[in-house]
């Protein structure tokens, strides 16, 4: 069972998964518990301790509800690497689970203070507050202060909103992230976050002394229904375009200063990682896998966040959202989870083989 049906499924096949293969296993406690008083934590695997060798590293579940992927792809891994007996040789690999286990948990895009994790990793000298006024102008579309309704006629204020302001406008309130409206949707956060602090207090030692680290970060949403997208959001140089392409192909990665760009938040896990010198060569990129089309996304979203935040647990109407909101971001087709799997797969052997081949002596 790859693909788990809740949080604690996911979890505990993880951990069963890795000691099966005598790897190193922590976890780290967060806050609050989850819809049936489960404890909640971001579990980390490493395949041998901290030393030199390159390092992949592979997370999941950064934005909560999207973790039924990325933790079914480490899994998937996982079980693979044990018909194979071992890793290649030259090569760590540390796998992240489960990022936002609040979200995961209780089937939301946010954490437990409602806080969008990849606009909370702010870099060191910026402030958690901004210019809101453009996500001010849709804040009452975007957040209605009541249960969702069948009768909501969301497509028509939406497509009212657009003639009016324009899409690129709509857009940029919707990914850059805002400070103001903390039961919004794409609340940035006012501080660190509870995940943003325990990486910062622990990444390096999951890295060691490594010189290269090649990160995939797995996400669900965007995109061509069950193809993927390497989304690039942080500055490259020539040689790390040149990898890209050599390594997985020119149409498979997207990088943001191109005007091609799907989003452009601020405050995003990949250009943190980058920026903190956790090692000399780190090369980051969102595995985004299509799902189903913006508007659908969008509006699950805005239903899910509306249950949650003004409506009862007990809801039929939140159990709605909440089951809709999973598939968007995990949909039961298997035909799309077996491509999604199998191009996770091919992906990760390209990227092994490449951070190996790097490694190799000229």
């Amino acid at each position: 069972m790859t693909f788990s049906p809740d949080y604690v499924t996911a979890r505990t096949q993880f951990r069963e998964a890795v000691k099966r293969l005598g790897w190193i296993a922590h976890q780290y406690p967060i806050a609050g518990i989850g819809p049936r008083g489960e404890d909640l934590s971001i579990d980390v695997a490493a395949s041998a301790p901290p030393a030199t060798q390159p390092v992949l590293i592979i997370s999941s579940g950064l934005h909560g509800v999207e973790g039924f992927l990325g933790s079914a792809v480490q899994l998937a891994l996982l079980e693979r690497w044990k018909r194979q007996k071992r890793l290649p040789e030259g090569l760590r690999c540390v796998l992240l689970h489960a990022l936002n286990p609040h979200g995961f948990s209780w089937s939301r895009r946010s954490d437990a203070d409602n806080i969008d994790l990849n606009r909370n990793f702010l870099l060191n000298g910026m402030e958690y507050n901004g210019d809101c006024e453009a996500y001010a102008r849709f804040d009452g579309f975007l957040n209605p202060q009541h249960p969702p309704s069948r009768w909501d006629m969301f497509y028509l204020k939406a497509s009212w909103l657009v003639a009016r302001y324009g899409l690129p406008a709509l857009k940029q309130a919707l990914v850059t992230g805002q400070h103001d409206f903390t039961k919004g949707l794409f609340f940035a956060g006012k501080g660190p976050s509870q995940t943003k602090t325990i990486l910062q207090e622990h990444m390096k030692s999951w890295i060691g002394s490594a010189t290269t680290v090649v990160h995939l970060d797995f996400h669900a949403g965007l995109g061509a229904w069950g193809t993927y997208k390497l989304i690039i959001d942080y500055p490259l140089s020539s040689g790390q375009q040149d990898r890209l392409t050599r390594w997985f192909g020119a149409q498979a990665w997207e990088e943001s200063d191109a005007k091609r760009i799907s989003y452009q938040p601020r405050g995003s896990l990949g250009h943190w990682c980058t920026a903190q010198n956790f090692a000399p060569e780190y090369l980051f990129a969102a595995v985004e896998f299509g799902t189903y089309s913006n508007i659908p996304v969008i509006a699950g979203l805005r239903a899910e966040n509306q249950a949650h935040q003004w409506g009862r647990p007990d809801d039929p109407r939140t159990t709605r959202a909440k089951k809709q909101l999973r598939e968007l971001f995990s949909p039961v087709s298997e035909e799309w989870r077996s491509r999604a799997l199998a191009q996770s797969f091919d992906l990760v052997e390209k990227a092994i083989d490449g951070v190996l081949g790097e490694a190799e002596p000229t």
